[in-house]
């Protein structure tokens, strides 16, 4: 696997959006803290510290304590993921309190190993697949947006207006995230990102640089065009690159 990260303040003052790349736990976490200021700074912090603590603690000792009961129908990534999130959503509510109280984090996170791999994400940070020159989101956001779809109803006036309602998130009482197995190809390209990144550049604006030939290029080359295209907001990416057969 070739992979890589990095992130960009965008034209906030802060930059709340965190991210880790950890090859040799096979895990790849990208956050989006809401609160503003130090508190989105805080939670996004958080969760990627708490999935990366449990990754590490599960390295060293396979039998370590969990922090919810692993449920033998799903796969050992798809259990991690969702034992992350709930130590992550446990650790954020402890913190919010004071300057700290609304704070609340999005994330969404890649386990891979050997045996298969799993995403969890909860709120509209996303993954995205290339996959034989097809680029699919493999999440779909908790948003209002989309339960409005759901509900067979489009957004009153367009989406523009209600894009970044979100309807769940770490730290808040509706954190529940969405877990799901996935199957990986040689030369598969998974990309996870903030809003802040595919918002300016939409789904074209990522196949342009997604096939570049290093994790580390296309990383680069993606935050900046999101900047360049006008983005304000915080800009992450995430970049795995499965090696070809």
């Amino acid at each position: 696997m070739d992979s890589a990260g990095q992130t960009h303040i965008g034209r906030r003052p802060h930059n709340e959006d965190a991210f880790c790349v950890a090859p040799e736990l096979g895990l790849f976490v990208v956050a989006d803290g809401l609160g503003g200021q130090e508190g989105g700074e805080v939670a996004s912090r958080c969760v990627v510290d708490t999935f990366v603590g449990f990754g590490l603690r599960l390295g060293q000792d396979r039998d370590s304590m969990w922090p919810t009961v692993p449920d033998p129908r799903l796969s050992h990534e798809e259990n991690l993921l969702a034992a992350c999130s709930a130590l992550a959503q446990r650790n954020l509510q402890a913190q919010r309190v004071g300057r700290l109280r609304e704070m609340a984090s999005t994330v969404v996170a890649l386990a891979v190993s050997e045996n298969g791999a799993a995403v969890a994400h909860v709120g509209d940070s996303r993954l995205y697949r290339l996959r034989a020159g097809k680029l699919e989101p493999l999440t779909r956001d908790h948003s209002l947006i989309e339960e409005l779809r759901d509900a067979g109803m489009e957004p009153p006036g367009g989406s523009g207006n209600l894009r970044h309602l979100i309807t769940r998130a770490l730290g808040t009482d509706n954190a529940e995230p969405t877990v799901q197995r996935l199957q990986t190809e040689p030369g598969d390209v998974f990309l996870l990102c903030s809003d802040g990144l595919y918002e300016p550049l939409g789904v074209e604006g990522l196949m342009k640089r997604l096939t570049l030939s290093s994790a580390r290029e296309v990383c680069d080359a993606l935050v900046s065009d999101a900047y360049e295209a006008g983005g304000k907001d915080n800009i992450t990416a995430v970049v795995l690159r499965v090696a070809e057969a």
